[in-house]
């Protein structure tokens, strides 16, 4: 389990601020495939990820599912209505056990009154996942199938997250057929190796090969 120094925007505090800080915070504990809070659902406050790794999703009114992103360790949650109080335009939930800090909106903003600099680390996370999601989107728009896929490999690999195909697809932004179809062509062809959400790169520089280029770099505990 990260401490609280570990979070970015954070770094910089003196323990005295950390520990005026952990008095706010509200730690909760889920177990695997739990809801954290649900689409539509007034947000009252903000969450750091202590332990863990979460999914944020996008429901649409037919049903779809599209993964925004998927958090570990170091990271936040629900910064996308910390300013504007309205309700969650996602629903996070967990891919396992994981330990959450709630801070209400309140003592959040009384915190960052007096220490304005931790505003400055958060725009500056918020503009890079910006940056990020701008790539995705753009993404869409030219890369293939195996592309987006071979992209979303390669992160995965790295973090050990497990994923099912069908989330494999959600996050991709493709269908199942097409996941399952391009997964298994990639397997075959001794690329990867998929054991049941076990997803294990055997070459790798295939894989770079296959993608775009991008001067962007997330933290590790980020995918988008």
């Amino acid at each position: 389990m990260v401490e609280l120094r570990s979070f970015t925007i954070f770094s910089d505090l003196k323990e005295r601020d950390l520990e005026k800080l952990r008095s706010t915070i509200k730690e909760i504990r889920y177990g695997h495939d739990e809801i954290i809070f649900m689409e539509g659902a007034p947000a009252f406050g903000f969450y750091l990820i202590f332990q863990g790794t979460i999914k944020i999703v996008k429901r649409s009114l037919r049903g779809k599912s599209q993964i925004l992103k998927i958090i570990g360790p170091g990271e936040i949650l629900g910064e996308t209505t910390l300013f504007d109080k309205g309700s969650h335009n996602a629903y996070a939930k967990t891919l396992d056990s994981a330990v959450v800090g709630f801070i209400e909106r309140g003592d959040f903003f009384y915190f960052l009154e007096r220490h304005p600099k931790v505003i400055f680390r958060l725009f500056k996370k918020l503009s890079e996942e910006v940056k990020a999601f701008q790539n995705k989107l753009a993404e869409r728009s030219y890369a293939s199938s195996k592309e987006r896929l071979a992209r979303l490999i390669l992160c995965l690999g790295e973090s050990g997250i497990e994923l099912s195909r069908t989330e494999l697809a959600e996050m991709a932004g493709v269908s199942s057929k097409t996941a399952i179809r391009t997964l298994s062509e990639l397997e075959e062809r001794g690329i990867i190796s998929i054991e049941s959400r076990k997803l294990q790169i055997c070459d790798k520089d295939h894989l770079i090969r296959l993608i775009e280029p991008s001067s962007l770099n997330l933290d590790g505990n980020l995918i988008i």
